[in-house]
């Protein structure tokens, strides 16, 4: 059984289809890039995924003992977040929330796959560092920290390298990777860099409102909409 399955995701606003009549699965340990240009629904489909916004039609199946609440969601940067008056440390366990049923504490077990992370991500030394005073390349691994808290099976990354320098950009992109690969955590990451999904991932989802393209990347630098827009 796929570790997601979407069938016929059709989302509306102001009553005006956005993603219509969308159909893809992910399996575990898969690196699937959604990419399409902007206005195409990249972001409109992963709120639906989440839940964060109704589906005016089809279904998110979720398969493997998923749930969705333990999905790690990284969105989009925004200045708010940049400005979190908070420790690193405070940041990375806010994504413990889900697993501990809202409790007002961490118990031990939760504290103890926090600091796990941290560690794996190198953040271990700055955890008492304050989250604004940090490089954007240090903020996102934090931020990325905290979605890890959430799972161990699916990540859903929305363009999270938009406001990183190249170098940053490259280090968040071998880190995702190397989670992909050593930690078998599947990946959905919306891009708007096709060259670099096209290095990244093992799967394209093309969007342009409608099913653009889904499939293997190699498959989908052999096709007609990856060939015009890769050689663009």
């Amino acid at each position: 059984m796929h570790l997601l399955s979407c069938e016929h995701i059709t989302m509306q606003y102001d009553g005006r289809n956005v993603v219509n009549d969308i159909s893809f699965f992910v399996d575990p340990g898969d690196y699937l890039c959604i990419v399409g240009e902007n206005g195409s629904g990249k972001s409109t489909l992963m709120r639906g995924l989440l839940g964060l916004k109704p589906l005016a039609g089809g279904n998110v199946i979720f398969g493997d003992g998923l749930r969705r609440q333990e999905i790690g969601y990284l969105p989009q940067q925004t200045a708010v977040q940049r400005e979190f008056p908070t420790s690193v440390e405070e940041v990375v366990r806010s994504g413990l929330l889900n697993r501990c049923g809202m409790l007002p504490f961490y118990n031990a077990a939760a504290r103890k796959r926090a600091d796990g992370i941290m560690e794996r991500l190198e953040l271990t030394e700055l955890r008492r560092r304050s989250f604004r005073a940090l490089s954007g390349g240090q903020q996102q691994r934090v931020l990325l920290a905290r979605a890890l808290c959430a799972t161990g099976k699916l990540l859903l990354l929305d363009e999270p390298v938009s406001a990183l320098d190249p170098v940053a950009t490259a280090d968040f992109y071998a880190l995702i990777r190397k989670l992909n690969r050593e930690d078998h955590i599947a990946v959905i990451m919306i891009s708007h860099d096709i060259q670099a999904a096209v290095k990244q991932a093992n799967r394209i989802l093309h969007l342009d409102s409608t099913l653009r393209f889904f499939g293997t990347t190699a498959e989908y630098l052999q096709s007609d909409v990856g060939h015009a827009f890769c050689e663009a």
